[in-house]
């Protein structure tokens, strides 16, 4: 099944106990949502489950989250905040959860405290800095390499980037 009509984050979840008697019972569930509204819809699946008194479920399917893995039995308070996370930032969210392992709180930190806006690479803005911050006489100006500045900036672990398409880098600082 596919979300084409949106990009909601989903996760499929399945009832455990009709997979495991043969049959496939489970509901798309929006992932951008409060995590008591997921569990409910996860409830109400179960109710209707073809196995009585059915109560495990798993993910075994999702989609909308750009690029981040959720794992089959992840909490779901944790779904909720990366749902929502990736549904309000797209591709900039899902790439900073990738960034930091799916530590929403240090990718939130970074969204707020660290980001430096959105350019065609790190070079330009390395450019954009260092002509804010000083005076370059003309004569220096087209002796400067803003790629090599900004290949050590980001081997120096100053700064990292989230690509989000083509000529379209997104800069943060390391803070």
């Amino acid at each position: 099944m596919t979300n084409a009509a949106t990009d909601t984050p989903r996760i499929y979840v399945a009832c455990l106990a009709a997979y495991n008697s043969g049959y496939l019972h489970g509901a798309w569930i929006n992932a951008d949502q409060d995590a008591d509204q997921i569990r409910d819809e996860i409830s109400a699946m179960l109710a209707r489950s073809p196995i009585r008194d059915a109560e495990e479920y798993a993910i075994h399917d999702y989609e909308g989250f750009e690029g981040v893995t959720i794992q089959e039995y992840a909490g779901i308070e944790k779904v909720a905040r990366m749902g929502a996370f990736i549904a309000e930032h797209g591709a900039v969210g899902a790439g900073l959860l990738e960034q930091f392992v799916g530590d929403i709180d240090q990718a939130e930190t970074a969204l707020q405290d660290c980001y430096h806006g959105q350019f065609a690479s790190l070079a330009d803005y390395m450019e954009e800095l260092t002509v804010e911050s000083v005076t370059i006489p003309d004569a220096l100006r087209y002796y400067i390499d803003w790629d090599a500045m900004a290949r050590d900036a980001e081997m120096g672990g100053e700064f990292f980037t989230i690509e989000t398409a083509r000529d379209e880098v997104h800069v943060f600082s390391n803070c």
